[in-house]
């Protein structure tokens, strides 16, 4: 099987003058910070102290999935002559906290809003949602369930 290589960078940013000198002497924030494209400014959730103006890494995982999910959906309905006019998605993420502070997700359930043209199956439309788990580069990635609960419109 071919593997694909990805890499990123992480610039910390919260350094105040005195680095971590003791645990309120610094800021929770970074710069992620690709070559050649714009940087993201982030910070640790506001559960946690951080910037709630600023993404956590968990709005990146839940982004990350909804994102991969819709780019196959897309994909799978262009090949069906299904024509998504929008598409957006407001995906949610269930997580818990142990003992110590160690947290994880525990399942996300994607809830995609589709747009289709008048005249689409929407029984096919759906169904699309149920194939996209065996491809989509992250959901096969994480150790916790991806469910998801779409709803169709129709474009008027």
């Amino acid at each position: 099987m071919p593997s694909h290589d990805y890499t990123t960078r992480i610039l910390w940013t919260g350094n105040r003058g005195e680095g971590t000198a003791h645990y309120r002497a610094y800021d929770r924030t970074w710069d992620i910070a690709v070559p050649g494209k714009a940087p993201v400014h982030c910070s640790n959730d506001p559960l946690l102290g951080g910037d709630p103006g600023k993404m956590n890494p968990e709005d990146l995982l839940l982004s990350a999935l909804a994102a991969c999910h819709m780019l196959w959906y897309l994909h799978y309905a262009a090949e069906a002559g299904i024509v998504v006019t929008s598409y957006s998605d407001v995906p949610l993420g269930v997580g818990e906290v142990g003992r110590g502070g160690a947290g994880r997700f525990v399942k996300v359930t994607l809830r995609p809003h589709v747009v289709v043209q008048p005249g689409t199956d929407l029984a096919a439309a759906e169904a699309i949602h149920h194939r996209i788990h065996e491809v989509c580069f992250i959901a096969r990635s994480v150790n916790f369930p991806v469910d998801h609960a779409p709803t169709f419109a129709v474009s008027g």
